[in-house]
């Protein structure tokens, strides 16, 4: 919500670059009569399964405390077990700090969309930028593989969601670069699926390899 996602029992305010603006975790301190009830709506459906907890937009440490310390005061006045808590990954600066952030969270889930808008300075829905907005940009992969390097050292594992992991080439990169889990669209499944079934987890992480030695997004793709 407030970028391209409107609701309507939410009025924002315009804002000259909502993506630069109030959404994700900021939007949650911004209206907490709407983040409490969802947290506390969370810990009460754990009791009757596995659930997480996961923080958009996360963007310096400052977020991710005063996040977890709203959280766990919830947590404590339902009297409500300890669930998973982790965060998106979708800003550069999420990135240059994920070895602290690892310390402290459950798991990383990066968000390929966003993170590739911010770290190549391209509004995705722009129609002239789109095309160059591209997540197999040897830039963007360099962030997953730093991330994937920071949660593999305090032994957390990082998932990705976003257009990337529904692309074949995407999805082996990936795997490759030691991403454990993939959120790709419904009719990608079967075919992401066999095409990882496919492969080897050695020819994987060759590509991998080579494709963070790339230049460019073309270089990649014609791996």
């Amino acid at each position: 919500m407030a970028a391209i996602k409107e609701v309507s029992y939410l009025r924002l305010p315009k804002e000259d670059n909502p993506f630069l603006g109030i959404r994700g975790v900021r939007l949650c301190f911004e209206h907490p009569e709407l983040f409490i009830p969802q947290l506390r709506a969370i810990y009460r459906a754990a009791a009757y399964g596995s659930a997480s907890i996961m923080f958009p937009m996360i963007a310096t440490m400052e977020d991710w405390e005063k996040a977890f310390a709203i959280t766990e005061q919830v947590r404590q006045e339902l009297d409500a077990p300890a669930i998973p808590i982790g965060i998106m990954v979708e800003v550069p600066s999420a990135v240059m700090l994920a070895r602290h952030l690892a310390r402290e969270i459950a798991f990383f889930s990066i968000g390929t969309n966003d993170l590739t808008q911010y770290v190549m300075a391209m509004d995705r829905g722009h129609p002239q930028l789109a095309k160059q907005a591209d997540s197999l940009h040897p830039a963007v992969l360099q962030m997953v593989s730093q991330t994937v390097q920071a949660a593999s050292q305090e032994g957390k594992w990082v998932g990705v969601c976003g257009g990337l992991a529904s692309d074949n080439l995407g999805a082996s990169i990936l795997t490759g670069l030691g991403v454990k889990e993939l959120s790709v669209s419904i009719p990608s499944i079967a075919s992401i699926k066999a095409h990882i079934r496919s492969s080897s987890l050695q020819a994987m992480q060759d590509l991998a390899r080579r494709a963070l030695q790339c230049r460019t997004s073309s270089e990649v793709r014609s791996l």
